[in-house]
């Protein structure tokens, strides 16, 4: 497993390099957009973490541009920003996760293997077109579109995640705990109310509309989809 860091600060650079080749991963470092992009389109990785603020090129253009040749391999664009329209524009521009600076350098980590976690059950799913089924509702990782019975659905970029999240687990359950790790990290204050809240603003735009009763509650651990 191979990860590109684009990031322009030395210091945190390294400090991501050194911890993911402690988790025996391969990195690459480099602190310029430009020379990034040149090594985007040369390389194959497993997985790219990139900084938003880079000089030569910023990661919105970078991430935009690298997905128009590149939409299965996992991008996590880390900010100094917290604000939320930068995270959807990050989002929109093919992100796959988003972390804001200061973070835990263990979180960035859950978030990586989770990324390539991802990336290995997409890529050995079988389907061909790197989609993710589960029953009539398809999810298009690389355009972070959804679908049902044909009719797209508009989500905002924490309702994707944890759709996106359900859908990926097969049927299985979810803890609410994990949910908010993977989905929140770890240096935010979020407790099992809010992902309710976001449980219902899904099962309001993707079972409803449809007559559906597909996202499902076990009381006590957490949220499955009924795929049958």
């Amino acid at each position: 497993m191979t990860i590109l860091i684009i990031e322009d600060d030395p210091t945190l650079g390294n400090n991501i390099k050194e911890a993911l080749e402690a988790e025996d991963l391969q990195a690459e470092l480099v602190f310029d957009g430009q020379l990034a992009d040149r090594m985007l389109r040369k390389n194959n990785y497993d997985c790219v973490i990139m900084d938003v603020n880079l000089p030569g090129k910023t990661g919105f253009d970078l991430c935009r541009d690298f997905r128009t040749i590149n939409g299965h391999t996992p991008v996590l664009m880390i900010t100094a920003f917290s604000e939320l329209d930068d995270k959807v524009r990050g989002f929109g521009c093919g992100a796959d996760d988003y972390l804001t600076k200061p973070f835990f350098m263990r979180e960035l980590l859950l978030r990586v293997h989770a990324l390539l976690k991802r990336a290995r059950f997409k890529s050995s799913g079988g389907n061909g077109d790197n989609k993710i089924y589960a029953a009539d509702i398809s999810i298009d990782p690389a355009k972070k579109q959804v679908y049902r019975q044909g009719t797209e659905i508009s989500l905002t970029p924490r309702e994707y995640q944890i759709l996106e999240r359900l859908c990926e687990n097969h049927g299985e359950v979810v803890p609410k705990q994990e949910l908010i790790r993977e989905i929140w990290g770890t240096s935010v204050d979020v407790n099992t109310n809010t992902i309710e809240v976001y449980i219902n603003f899904l099962r309001n735009k993707v079972d409803k509309p449809f007559g559906k009763n597909t996202i499902k509650t076990k009381v006590g651990y957490g949220y499955y989809l009924d795929t049958e």
